[in-house]
């Protein structure tokens, strides 16, 4: 029986050529001109200013964490709902996160709980070096007046946009609000390079800088020297043209993604107790991932269930994120809030969403749902 993936890397046939093109002149190693052209048409499309095309997401957030002066002891309030990523570089380093519980409308961080947090820090002398909204299943938090306190402030917000590559808040690309954004390229998003993210900004010395920290930090000189810590975070050339490729179908994938969510709402709708990831008012939802809710004492079942009778079915689904909060790993960090993150933890599956998935494909998946129920 074939095997229904959450989410699966796809390539278009396009990235052929750009790979070859790295083959047949030699430039196969980090840096060369297939780099410096994705960073180039990744920042025209999301409409930022400049762009450092890294090894990962992580290691982007990392380097833009570390660029707006996060260091040991620091405050970094972060979206508990997510994944463990939009923390660690937090924890290398050596600052604390604060996690900050989810709103319902986009399920991102609440700003009205950002506000409070930040207010209050601030009242007792330990205002947060930075915040880290991050931007779930392909659709924006709202950003306005996250923003709004965090300049109130002159506190720095990078920006996680690894799963919103696509979306927009009012007309504008989540990852482009703040100091910086970061993108990942990861196999299972919406496109990919199979490994690899994008640091972007509009302030030029602050991509000059983490271009020079993700090489190593080696200094201008005609020898080895370096006055600064360095990372080897620098995208290959050849995954850079399989990036290349991948943009121009950037919008093909949004519109597939979309086309399975609204497959699914047609097919799954009527379920007693069964409801969607709402789309909020200010912005288009890529869709990334189609999730539901199961609300147990309407349905008669629970998203577990539903989850092992798909995987029966050779079927792939996962719950949502565990919150950060509830993590053995965080469970000592502060946090404001936690119970709406909970409960979309306990209520919650994403269900296969692939961009190449097939009508069959999709009708697999409803009868095994519909079957649950």
């Amino acid at each position: 029986m074939k095997r229904i993936y959450l989410s699966s890397p796809h390539m278009s046939g396009r990235e052929q050529q750009y790979v070859q093109e790295a083959f047949a002149t030699n430039w196969i190693a980090p840096l060369g001109p297939h780099v410096d052209a994705f960073e180039q048409e990744f920042a025209a499309l999301v409409g930022s200013r400049h762009a450092a095309a890294l090894s990962s997401g992580t290691a982007a957030l990392h380097l833009a964490l570390l660029l707006a002066g996060v260091g040991a002891g620091d405050d970094v309030l972060v979206s508990t709902l997510t994944f463990s990523a939009s923390v660690n570089p937090i924890v290398y380093l050596g600052a604390r996160p604060v996690f900050v519980d989810s709103e319902p409308t986009s399920w991102n961080l609440d700003p009205a709980l950002v506000s409070a947090t930040i207010e209050r820090k601030v009242r007792q002398g330990t205002p947060p070096k930075a915040v880290v909204p991050v931007h779930l299943y392909g659709q924006s938090a709202d950003m306005h007046p996250i923003m709004a306190v965090c300049e109130r402030y002159g506190i720095p917000v990078i920006e996680d946009a690894a799963e919103a590559l696509g979306s927009d808040y009012h007309g504008k690309a989540p990852g482009t609000f703040g100091k910086a954004g970061i993108y990942s390229f990861n196999g299972n998003k919406i496109i990919t390079t199979s490994g690899g993210g994008m640091l972007v900004s509009d302030d030029a010395d602050f991509i000059a800088h983490a271009r020079k920290l993700a090489t190593q930090a080696r200094d201008p000189a005609p020898h080895y020297q370096h006055s600064e810590i360095g990372y080897n975070y620098r995208l290959s050339n050849v995954l850079a043209g399989i990036g290349r490729g991948q943009l121009q179908v950037l919008e093909e994938r949004v519109v597939a993604r979309r086309r399975n969510c609204a497959f699914y709402q047609q097919a799954l709708g009527d379920l007693p107790g069964l409801a969607f990831m709402p789309q909020a008012s200010w912005g288009r939802h890529t869709r990334w991932l189609t999730v539901i809710t199961i609300d147990p004492a309407q349905s008669g079942t629970d998203r577990e269930a539903i989850r092992v009778a798909l995987e029966a079915e050779n079927i792939e689904a996962r719950p949502v994120w565990k919150p950060m909060h509830l993590q053995p790993i965080f469970a000592h960090y502060e946090r404001s809030g936690g119970s709406v993150a909970e409960a979309f933890f306990r209520d919650g599956l994403c269900l296969p969403s692939g961009s190449n998935l097939t009508p069959e494909d999709l009708a697999r998946v409803v009868a095994v749902v519909r079957r649950a129920f």
